[in-house]
């Protein structure tokens, strides 16, 4: 006890000492359904554990429903442009399996690896949203969202609705002229990049469709040689002597087979399909990235062609309307400040979106090497075990077939 009194005294440890780096974690647990009919949700306990000094302590725990993690995912992409944001699992399409176990447990499970995705981002867990989302209490938080709905239906000056009136002219207008066609980036970097997004994101969404068939195969398979089973041990029922006893076995090794079948197809469930099923809104997130860069590009350049015409707008009028170049200067410079704006942001999208890339091409060969390799072991234990199975049988049935063929001579 007095040595660490003693070591509280001496102070924080000199330069060079090992200090532990910025840890955030995570767990979303204890699914719970509040309410009743269309006003029922289901509530999730959201603990935290943490060494980030902005954090209030060290561990917090909070209760958040689906909509808590959607208006955090909102916050963040709204804030964050440029950064791939982690995707949540989608909505049930289905009303009568928003609340069925295995729903709630996958959803729990992808909440779970939506908010850690985050904590572990070196710029995302430092966020200012994610800490009132994992510390805030409840009526605090209840207090922070309803101040965010009021900002985002009341918050907008009149010159927003207005620059967004001129936007909409401006699309109507450029369609009925026949110019449409919005301007795009030529970076070829950009358009590889771009490619290949699209392109993981099709293979994906093919894996994830046959691993779905590959899940639905395994359990039907467990079904068949459940009913399989029961069908040999009625006969094993009606006969005598080793036959009989034979049958019951295959009744009985068939039933393992089944559970064991069953057991594979929920683990191929949990840890192939959904990590597949993440990836793949994982490249749609990312899409969402690219579509915020094309209208950063699109942006810039059209702030830049603004200015020009007003350049050359004030150029005319110091010659023929000098009264008016007071008003012009300050509105070609208000141009010229909001095009210098427009492109620092643009390049910021860009550099953050290459190092985004980088981060990305890193954790996903991590991520599909492992769920591939456990894949690939779990395949091969599971046919081990089926083997084993039916292996141990064949003496028995040979002892079977050796006794018939015994009596015939």
């Amino acid at each position: 006890m007095l040595s660490k009194q003693r070591s509280a005294i001496a102070g924080p440890p000199p330069c060079g000492t090992h200090t532990e780096p910025p840890s955030l974690h995570v767990s979303v647990s204890d699914p719970v359904k509040l309410g009743n009919g269309v006003q029922a949700y289901i509530s999730y306990r959201v603990s935290t554990k943490t060494n980030i000094p902005e954090y209030r302590g060290p561990e917090k725990v909070v209760i958040r429903r689906y909509s808590d993690f959607v208006w955090l995912y909102d916050c963040l992409a709204k804030k964050n442009k440029g950064i791939f944001i982690p995707p949540l699992p989608e909505k049930s399409a289905v009303e009568k399996f928003r609340f069925s176990a295995e729903f709630v447990e996958l959803r729990r499970r992808a909440l779970d690896v939506f908010i850690n995705r985050i904590g572990s981002h070196p710029q995302l867990r430092h966020s200012e949203d994610l800490r009132k989302f994992l510390e805030a209490d409840e009526e605090v938080w209840a207090m922070e969202r309803a101040r965010s709905q009021e900002v985002s239906l009341f918050g907008r000056k009149p010159s927003d609705f207005m620059q967004l009136f001129k936007e909409v002219q401006a699309k109507v207008s450029d369609a009925v002229l026949g110019k449409d066609k919005p301007i795009e980036e030529s970076d070829p970097n950009y358009e590889k990049m771009k490619h290949y997004i699209f392109e993981l994101e099709e293979h994906l969404s093919e894996v994830h469709k046959q691993s779905f068939r590959l899940v639905k195969c395994h359990r039907d398979l467990s079904e068949s040689v459940s009913g399989f089973g029961k069908s040999v041990t009625a006969l094993g029922s009606c006969e005598e002597r080793n036959l009989g006893l034979a049958l019951a076995e295959i009744g009985s090794q068939s039933d393992l087979i089944s559970c064991t079948l069953h057991k594979q197809a929920e683990e191929l469930l949990v840890k192939f399909e959904e990590p597949i099923k993440e990836y793949v809104r994982t490249a749609a997130s990312i899409k969402n990235t690219v579509a915020d860069r094309a209208h950063a590009f699109r942006q810039q350049r059209e702030l830049v062609e603004v200015a020009k015409l007003k350049e050359i707008n004030l150029q005319k009028l110091r010659v023929v309307q000098p009264e008016k170049v007071f008003e012009a200067e300050v509105d070609f410079k208000e141009s010229r400040a909001q095009s210098e704006a427009a492109r620092k942001h643009f390049e910021t999208i860009v550099k953050l979106m290459q190092q985004e890339m980088a981060r990305f091409q890193e954790e996903k060969t991590h991520d599909l090497g492992t769920t591939f390799h456990d894949f690939s072991r779990a395949q091969a234990r599971l046919a081990n075990d089926i083997a084993n199975a039916w292996r141990s049988l064949v003496p028995k049935l040979e002892n079977c077939s050796q006794q018939k063929f015994i009596t015939s001579k």
